[in-house]
């Protein structure tokens, strides 16, 4: 009875190693594949801030319906302007009031804000020099009175993005040296665990190519088992919160992706595959005495 109770608990301890090995492939994965959604949105999320810079264009008082309806075609149809919003002298008012916190037209019984159009750049030209041009072009227009925008903050955002992309770029060099460096020691301890089996097929006169094989086939398994599941759960995190992320990400690209399931995929399997292969290798070049 002693034989099959062993040979019962070695299967329960292996299949054990496996869906251990399996899930924490999988955890990595995905938080790997949430480090490459962030990198591949690095630059809408750089629009998206851009984007969200431009003029006010206080308009004088004589502008009256039609000449502003005609100025924000004209603003619409320009191939710098993104989008554009009117806001009348009422709705300026409220805005006041609310940041104040106190009615100011009582106190001064009239309205002295003018109605202003509120223009939304392309980020290619949320720059500050070619803001200074825009700025330049657009007091032609008319029934421009004055333009309105906050050009410290413009030149520091785009010094800010530049140093935030560089910082960026070396935390995810080194998220994913950590990552692999996760993966690979899960393996490893993996194969430690059987370091012993693949003593003893090398006792019998086993080839090293004939032991490694079956590692290596069910790493590769555990690799694109973990990396299925990472996919799963990526997809779910961004169609959960697609509404919160839409502007911040490109959610919505199929291109992108599927360009990230296929880099996780890549992930899993070559980092499974290589890591098996250097931890058999390591095992097999040792004595018996040096196992314990």
């Amino acid at each position: 009875m002693a034989k099959p109770i062993k040979k019962h608990l070695l299967r329960n301890h292996i299949r054990n190693s496996y869906l251990t090995s399996v899930i924490s492939i999988s955890m990595v994965l995905f938080l790997l594949g949430i480090l490459g959604l962030i990198v591949l949105n690095a630059k809408t999320f750089s629009e998206y801030i851009k984007e969200n810079i431009g003029f006010s264009l206080i308009l004088d008082e004589n502008a009256t319906e039609p000449d502003i309806i005609s100025l924000q075609k004209k603003l619409d149809g320009s191939d710098f302007v993104k989008a554009t919003k009117y806001v009348d002298k009422e709705t300026a008012a409220k805005q006041l009031q609310e940041e104040l916190g106190e009615d100011f037209m009582t106190f001064l019984g009239y309205n002295p804000l003018l109605a202003s159009i509120d223009v939304q750049l392309y980020a290619r030209y949320a720059q500050p020099d070619s803001m200074v041009v825009l700025q330049k072009k657009i007091m032609t227009y008319p029934h421009v009175k004055e333009i309105s925008y906050q050009k410290n903050i413009v030149t520091m955002l785009n010094e800010n993005i530049q140093k935030i992309s560089v910082v960026l770029l070396f935390f995810s060099c080194l998220l994913l040296i950590i990552f692999v460096a996760l993966i690979n020691n899960t393996i490893r301890l993996q194969i430690y665990s059987q370091r012993f089996i693949l003593n003893t097929m090398q006792l019998v006169g086993a080839t090293r190519g004939f032991i490694r094989k079956p590692f290596v086939k069910t790493a590769v398994i555990n690799g694109a088992v973990g990396a299925l599941i990472a996919n799963i759960l990526l997809v779910g995190l961004i169609y959960t919160y697609q509404r919160e992320l839409n502007g911040l990400m490109d959610v919505s690209s199929k291109s992108q992706m599927g360009s990230l399931i296929v880099f996780v995929f890549a992930a899993g399997i070559v980092i499974s595959w290589v890591s098996t292969v250097l931890s058999v290798n390591k095992y097999l070049r040792l004595s018996f005495d040096e196992l314990f």
